[in-house]
């Protein structure tokens, strides 16, 4: 990283990330570490280029560190993505208050950053050294006036606004970086305020004040109270994370980042700043279980209209504004350490069944919150007919592995089928989509049912598989079929260990060493000892896997239970979906099955 030799530019190495926070708006996110620095940030939206880029291995940082010889620390404001950063110094407190002002505005980026000094003064080092495109191109065309800087950086227009008299531009290459060293006295405060767009800025400077009021009152508008379920501030708080990383066209990236590793040289390591339907689908259907919230209707409205545009060619992932996802790529980057460098990502060409089957849960689930109208009804007729035409086909699966009839894939189209029947479809239509979902699970039974009595990956693979606990929990079987439990005993037995949960067996290693625990099905296993019965195994397990996070909260994929560190993208929206649906059903016992004829709809909101 260029910066030259002078003290407090040299580079600031990547952490664990366990140590990192995230500054979300709905349009972007920004990952904060425990030195006060911005490692990662595109702008002006999810998809775009990166400014900050130093996370994996790029150019480009904005840090506000202390001065004196420090210990780090952090929180967030409860049901907000406002994130403090808290040193403890020699000389005192020092308090550092930032967000992204929420909600965001696709074109335009204000990230917020206040000093907070203690009892002492505060003595902070600022250094802004952007560089659009992932590092390639540094600040320039720089000006100053009166407390603020401005110049361009590659396409975007860049201001920094605030007490900046003391502000000195160096070289950075062929461009310019900013360095600031600020006194902030004692029981006060400084604000610093940068932006970022794609289109030309108002002359105007914003107003720090008036942009920290109306962020505050936008998280206690947009994230709800949660009174009525377990572990209610961690439930928020995943509540929050789902907010932040959804746009204003409703789609919700899988991560705020790309190409952090999963497991060190292994090659597992992807692009998840895109919508993932079936994630998409998850976090409204966590949503519904607690309420009928907005993000309900967001997860409702983006789905729905990728379902009006693309029909049976629905694709499993789009950008957060539902455009097609960009090829992957590499970017020429060292990558984040054990990870490399990648953009775009491959999903693009895949096809993924279940994803019409999630779409009828989320639509069945928003009926039954009196929240589907006429169009999100009429995406469900055209899911509906996309499984009727293509159940039989190979696909991708919930794993991505490669086409095969994936058992969980078929059963959650039938789940979807009969919950939709129930909920969202005319007489003559609930007869028939029940009538269809009767056809899958019979031919899947035919072919994928162990010799143990459970049910298996596919016909050619005898596996067990996180997947299949889906089945009965969503209602495609009863909870009391005997292909359930022997599933879920199966499970239990071959693929946990100490308390967490993996998806399958990659080969003869021992679980833990040939990947980590899965986050996501740790909690699918607490839903399904819930549905059992078994509530207090299910909220041992639903405590295990929600202590697997890090300082800010923050769930990435997989947990490596050796180390006890997070592995994969950050944070992992999936996760937090389900944390916040365990938070919801495990407060109370699992609701009485109704059955009507073979269907079984054991979720199903009174």
């Amino acid at each position: 990283m260029s910066g030259g030799t002078e003290m407090g530019l040299e580079p600031m190495p990547p952490h664990a990330l366990r140590d990192y926070a995230l500054l979300a708006d709905g349009e972007r996110g920004a990952v904060v570490g425990p030195r006060g620095e911005i490692v990662w940030m595109c702008a002006p939206r999810w998809e775009c280029d990166a400014v900050f880029a130093s996370l994996v291995g790029g150019e480009g940082l904005y840090a506000i560190t202390p001065k004196a010889r420090f210990v780090w620390g952090g929180y967030y404001e409860e049901g907000t993505l406002i994130w403090r950063s808290r040193w403890v110094t020699g000389e005192g407190l020092i308090e550092c208050r930032e967000a992204l002002t929420f909600p965001g505005d696709p074109h335009r980026t204000v990230l917020l950053r206040r000093v907070i000094a203690g009892h002492n003064r505060a003595r902070v080092r600022v250094r802004l050294d952007p560089r659009a495109e992932f590092g390639r191109k540094s600040l320039r065309s720089l000006r100053h006036g009166h407390g603020w800087w401005a110049g361009r950086l590659g396409d975007l227009y860049l201001r920094w606004s605030g007490d900046l008299s003391g502000a000195r531009a160096l070289r950075a290459g062929r461009g310019s970086q900013l360095l600031l060293d600020l006194a902030v006295p004692a029981g006060t405060s400084l604000d610093l305020v940068l932006e970022l767009s794609d289109q030309p800025l108002e002359r105007e400077l914003p107003d720090a004040d008036a942009a920290w009021e109306a962020t505050e009152a936008a998280w206690a508008q947009d994230v709800p109270r949660l009174d009525s379920v377990t572990a209610r501030r961690d439930a928020r708080h995943a509540y929050a994370v789902l907010r932040g990383l959804t746009s204003s066209c409703g789609g919700m990236v899988a991560a705020a980042t790309t190409s952090l590793p999963e497991r060190a040289d292994e090659g597992r390591n992807y692009d998840y700043r895109y919508a993932w339907i079936r994630d998409q689908c998850y976090a409204g259907h966590a949503v519904a279980a607690a309420g009928a919230y907005p993000l309900l209707d967001q997860a409702v409205g983006f789905v729905s209209d990728r379902l009006h545009a693309d029909g049976p060619v629905l694709v499993p992932a789009y950008t957060a504004s539902g455009d097609r996802v960009p090829d992957q790529r590499r970017l020429d980057l060292p990558g984040y350490p054990g990870g490399f460098d990648l953009v775009g990502n491959w999903v693009n060409r895949q096809f993924q069944l279940d994803a019409f089957g999630e779409s009828l849960l989320l639509l069945a689930a928003a009926a039954r919150r009196d929240r589907l109208d006429s169009t999100g009804r009429r995406a469900a007729e055209i899911a509906a007919d996309a499984i009727a035409r293509r159940w039989r086909e190979q696909d991708a699966g919930i794993w991505e592995l490669g086409n095969r009839a994936w058992t969980h894939s078929r059963l959650t189209c039938a789940a979807g089928l009969r919950a939709a029947a129930r909920s969202c479809a005319s007489p003559p239509l609930a007869t028939h989509w029940s009538g269809l979902a009767d056809v899958i699970v019979a031919d899947t039974a035919k072919h994928a049912v162990h010799p143990s009595g459970r049910w298996q990956r596919s016909p050619a693979d005898s596996a067990m598989d996180a997947a299949l606990l889906l089945p009965a929990i969503r209602g495609a079987v009863p909870s009391d079929d005997p292909r359930t439990i022997e599933t879920l005993r199966a499970y239990m037995a071959e693929l946990t260990q100490d308390g967490y949960a993996y998806r399958f067996r990659h080969d003869q290693r021992p679980l833990e060493q040939a990947e980590g625990a899965f986050l996501l099905c740790g909690f699918l296993l607490a839903l399904a000892l819930q549905q059992q019965g078994r509530e207090v195994d299910a909220a041992r397990w639903f405590e295990r896997n929600r202590a697997a996070c890090g300082t800010a909260g923050l769930y990435c994929e997989e947990y490596d239970v050796a180390e006890r560190q997070m592995r994969g993208n950050l944070p992992q929206a999936f996760v937090h979906a389900l944390m916040l649906e365990c938070a919801a059903r495990l407060d109370s016992p699992w609701r009485p099955e109704r059955r009507c004829g073979k269907e079984d709809d054991s979720t199903e909101e009174d």
